[in-house]
C-alpha cells in the first residue's frame, strides 16, 4: 500500500508539473533593424521563418499580408516556402506602421506570427480634434456630479487581509444619487500616512482582487470597477452580463456625449480619486494612477481631469484618435470608424470628448508609457499619436514584439518606476 500510495503522488506530481506551454510550430517573423524602427523613406527587410522543433520546416504553406497597420494592401494564399522561409521589403513615404502578418497551414491547424515596423514614429500626428468646449462639458460633469455627496460604504474581507493589509470592498457615488463605483481598497495596517495607487481597468467585466502585494509595500491601492455593480460576485455573474446587458457596453449611445457609458465611466474613475483624498491613512501628495488598454486611457483622463494626481503608468493605451481611420490610419480601440465611408456625424462629434488624445494634451503631470509594435487591438500609430501629443514629463519604454500584453521585464520596469514615484524601497 505505501508503494502504491507513493507511485500515486508521483503520478500527481507528474500531472500538475507536465503543463502544456507553447507550441511545435512556430512562425516567426523578423526585421533587420532591432529596434524594429527606420525613418520615412527607408527600407526595411523582413524575414519570416516557419519553424518545426527549432528548424525550418521545408514546403510549409502559408498565407500572407503585408502594408500600413490596418489597411493592408498585398495579400496572397497558398504560398509554397520550398526552405520554410521568405523575405520581404516594406517602406513607407510618411511617418506610420507596417505591418508583415504570416500565417502557416500545417496538419489542418493555422499559426500566426507578424512583424510591425515604426517608419519615423516620432513623427506621428493625431487627428482629433479638441472641442473648444471640452474642458467646459468636463468641469461641468464633474460639479455635477459632486453635488452628490460621496455616502462611501466599507465592507471587511477577512479572507483576503493579511496580517500587513486591511482588504475592503468599498463603494461610493458617482454621477448621481444610487449609481456607485465598486472597488477594492486596500490599506496598510500599520498607522500611518501613506501615498497611494489608483489601478483602473481594462476593458470588460469582471470581479477584481486589489493590489494586496503593493499594499504590503505601504501604499494604499484601490482597484475599482467601472460598472456600477459589485466586484465580488461569483464568476458566472459577470459572464452572464458581459453576454447580455453589458455586452459591447463600449458602443452605446456614442451619438450622445451625455447617454454614453464613458461619460459614468470616466467620472467614476475621477470620484476614484475624490474617495482616495478623503481616506485619512493618505499622505496628502503622492496619488498615481495606472492601468492598461481602457485602463491606460482611463490614466489619461484621470491626470487630465484631477491635477491631484501626481504620475500615471499608461500600457497600451486604448481609445486614442478615433478619427484616423477616416483619414485612412489606423485608429485606437474600439475602432468607431474603422471601414465606415459615410460614418454617422454626431458619433464623430461625440466621440471627440472621448478620445484619448484631447485628454493627453492637457497632462501635466509625469507619465511612464508602454506599449508593443505587434499590438491588433491598440495600434502602435494610436499609441504613439499619444505620446507625442504629450508635453508634461514623460517616460517611453518599448516593447516592439509585444501584441496586446505584457512581457515579465515590461510588468518589472513599469512596477520598479511606479514604486520609484512612490519613494517605496525596491
Amino acid at each position: 500500500m505505501r508503494k502504491i500510495a507513493t507511485l500515486f503522488a508521483l503520478l500527481v506530481c507528474l500531472f500538475v508539473n507536465a503543463q502544456i506551454q507553447g507550441t511545435n510550430i512556430i512562425v516567426s517573423v523578423t526585421p533587420d533593424h532591432d529596434d524594429w524602427t527606420y525613418k520615412v523613406g527607408e527600407t526595411a527587410r523582413l524575414k519570416a521563418v516557419v519553424l518545426k522543433a527549432g528548424c525550418p520546416l521545408k514546403g510549409v504553406k502559408v498565407d500572407y499580408e503585408a502594408g500600413a497597420v490596418m489597411y493592408p494592401d498585398v495579400k496572397k494564399e497558398n504560398v509554397t516556402l520550398s526552405d520554410g522561409t521568405f523575405s520581404w521589403k516594406a517602406t513607407m513615404k510618411e511617418p506610420g506602421f507596417y505591418r508583415l502578418k504570416v500565417v502557416a497551414n500545417v496538419n489542418g491547424k493555422r499559426y500566426e506570427g507578424l512583424c510591425t515596423v515604426g517608419f519615423s514614429p516620432e513623427r506621428i500626428q493625431p487627428t482629433a480634434t479638441d472641442p473648444s468646449d471640452f474642458d467646459t462639458f468636463w468641469q461641468n460633469a464633474l460639479q455635477s456630479a459632486r453635488h452628490t455627496p460621496l455616502e462611501a460604504t466599507r465592507r471587511l474581507l477577512p479572507e483576503r487581509s493579511t496580517e500587513k493589509v486591511n482588504v475592503y470592498e468599498v463603494s461610493f457615488h458617482n454621477t448621481q444619487w444610487g449609481s456607485r463605483t465598486y472597488g477594492i481598497l486596500c490599506i496598510p495596517t500599520k498607522a500611518g500616512k501613506y501615498p497611494a495607487l489608483l489601478r483602473v481597468p481594462g476593458a470588460g467585466v469582471r470581479p477584481y482582487q486589489g493590489d494586496v502585494w503593493t499594499a504590503s509595500q505601504g501604499v494604499i491601492t484601490l482597484e475599482i470597477g467601472i460598472h456600477g455593480i459589485p466586484v465580488t460576485m461569483p464568476q458566472s455573474v459577470y459572464d452572464n452580463l458581459a453576454n447580455g446587458a453589458l455586452n459591447c457596453y463600449w458602443d452605446a449611445n456614442m451619438d450622445d456625449r451625455d447617454k454614453t457609458p464613458y461619460k459614468r465611466i470616466f467620472i467614476g474613475a475621477v470620484r476614484a480619486i475624490d474617495y482616495i483624498a478623503s481616506l485619512p491613512e493618505w499622505n496628502g501628495k503622492d496619488l498615481g494612477v495606472t492601468g492598461s488598454s481602457q485602463g491606460g486611457m482611463l490614466s489619461l483622463v484621470c491626470a487630465a481631469l484631477d491635477k491631484r494626481v501626481s504620475f500615471i503608468g499608461v500600457v497600451h493605451n486604448a481609445m486614442c484618435d478615433h478619427t484616423a481611420s477616416l483619414h485612412g490610419k489606423a485608429c485606437g480601440w474600439p475602432h468607431y470608424f474603422y471601414g465606415q465611408k459615410h460614418p454617422n456625424e454626431q458619433k464623430v462629434r461625440t466621440s471627440a470628448y472621448y478620445d484619448g488624445i484631447n485628454f493627453a494634451r492637457r497632462i501635466t503631470c509625469p507619465g511612464w508609457y508602454s506599449f508593443g509594435f505587434n499590438d491588433e487591438v491598440v495600434p502602435p500609430n494610436s499609441s504613439y499619436a499619444t505620446y507625442n501629443i504629450i508635453t508634461a514629463p514623460k517616460t517611453l519604454s518599448l516593447y516592439p514584439q509585444t501584441a496586446h500584453h505584457w512581457y515579465q521585464e515590461q510588468w518589472t520596469e513599469w512596477e520598479q518606476w511606479l514604486w520609484k514615484q512612490m519613494n517605496i524601497k525596491q
